[in-house]
């Protein structure tokens, strides 16, 4: 089931959002996963719409939001300070609604929404139980000199990192580094031939919906197995 909801912002503002509710969720007892979209996409996004979906019938309750510039037709992001309220209102929704309240929330975003995340656990507005990236912006196309992975280094909750070795935002031997300075519990899958959007060339004999269920599965997988209670957790 999935259910249209409206989630304050501020006084006078609202986020709109979808949630998919598995057919059998436990409150307090089963996961949660809170869904952000890139810069250049919203929360019909089809790559999220399958990981809500797919997350729903393994058990997994999932939110996919919008962030206010998408709701009001603009193409342009909203300032930082924005966007991190988005996610501190959707995730104090989630965790505050008696019937959806799930045992713990992971906060996972496709590009921007995944980086903004990162950004709101860093200064404290966001205590998620850990992050998930679909195609982390490591840096500017292009530009692999201006890295934005600092604030990465002062978490302690675990992230999980999905990135294709043809995505010219992450370039995947400056992530090994970044990594490797990450001090929480980290994971990484990498999707052979993949882009930003995780597309593949006809030549790997793939369809992108045998990609999506890859990372599906993955996600499922990292959220039901114990990844998220490691040591560090918030």
């Amino acid at each position: 089931m999935t259910k249209k909801v409206s989630i304050p912002l501020g006084r006078q503002d609202q986020i709109s959002a979808k949630i998919s509710v598995p057919a059998h969720f436990n409150p307090g007892r089963d996961p949660g996963i809170i869904l952000a979209h890139g810069a250049g996409n919203d929360m019909e996004n089809p790559f999220l719409v399958f990981l809500a979906e797919g997350l729903a019938r393994a058990g997994v309750l999932a939110l996919r939001f919008n962030f206010p510039y998408k709701d009001a037709g603009r193409t342009a992001p909203d300032k930082p300070e924005v966007l991190e309220a988005s996610w501190e209102s959707t995730f104090d929704y989630l965790n505050h609604q008696p019937l959806y309240r799930p045992a713990f929330i992971v906060a996972a975003g496709k590009s921007m929404g995944g980086r903004i995340a990162s950004q709101a656990a860093t200064s404290g507005r966001l205590p998620v139980r850990g992050l998930v990236f679909y195609g982390y912006p490591l840096h500017p196309p292009g530009h692999p000199e201006k890295i934005r992975a600092a604030h990465l280094y002062s978490l302690s909750i675990p992230m999980f990192f999905f990135e294709g070795t043809r995505d010219p935002f992450c370039d995947l031997k400056l992530l090994e580094g970044v990594l490797e300075k990450i001090r929480s519990p980290w994971g990484l899958e990498i999707i052979d031939g993949g882009d930003h959007s995780f597309a593949v060339p006809k030549s790997k004999g793939l369809t992108i919906q045998t990609v999506y269920r890859k990372i599906l599965d993955k996600t499922v997988e990292i959220l039901q197995t114990g990844f998220f209670n490691k040591a560090g957790q918030a």
